[in-house]
């Protein structure tokens, strides 16, 4: 299930910088090129799939509100590429965006929808099993 779409897109950032920032072709620009968003937008979700398969279980299903902001953040910086300034707003977004799926892979911050935690990826305890003691508290009392 997809994180983030053309829509998400449009409705958070606006029809016309999409233009400007995909149409490749057109003198002036005048659409949306679907091939660079859908693009940006698997990228994005690439990079949070790599940070979130650490603690649940994917593919996430509903997909929180967070993570379609958090990845809408990231696509559109990958739209500017090496045109987005350093200290920007769209570059602190995603340096936002990119924090916030660090602490998910670290558990400092749980992805919820609704209340429902999503479910943890496998696993389970740690088992561990050795051989057993030979030298005991019992076994060296005469030393």
């Amino acid at each position: 299930m997809a994180y983030c779409t053309k829509q998400d897109l449009i409705d958070r950032f606006g029809e016309r910088e999409l233009i400007q920032l995909t149409d490749r072709t057109n003198i002036p620009v005048s659409t949306i090129d679907d091939t660079v968003v859908d693009r940006a937008i698997t990228d994005a979700e690439a990079l949070a799939d790599g940070y979130l398969a650490k603690v649940v279980a994917l593919p996430l299903a509903p997909v929180p509100a967070v993570l379609t902001k958090i990845t809408a953040d990231v696509a559109r910086y990958y739209l500017h590429g090496k045109s987005a300034e350093k200290d920007s707003p769209i570059a602190r977004a995603y340096a936002e965006a990119v924090a916030f799926l660090r602490d998910v892979s670290k558990g400092l911050v749980t992805l919820t929808d609704d209340g429902d935690a999503p479910k943890p990826a496998g696993g389970g305890q740690v088992q561990t099993s050795g051989p057993a003691r030979v030298f005991t508290r019992d076994s060296l009392r005469s030393f």
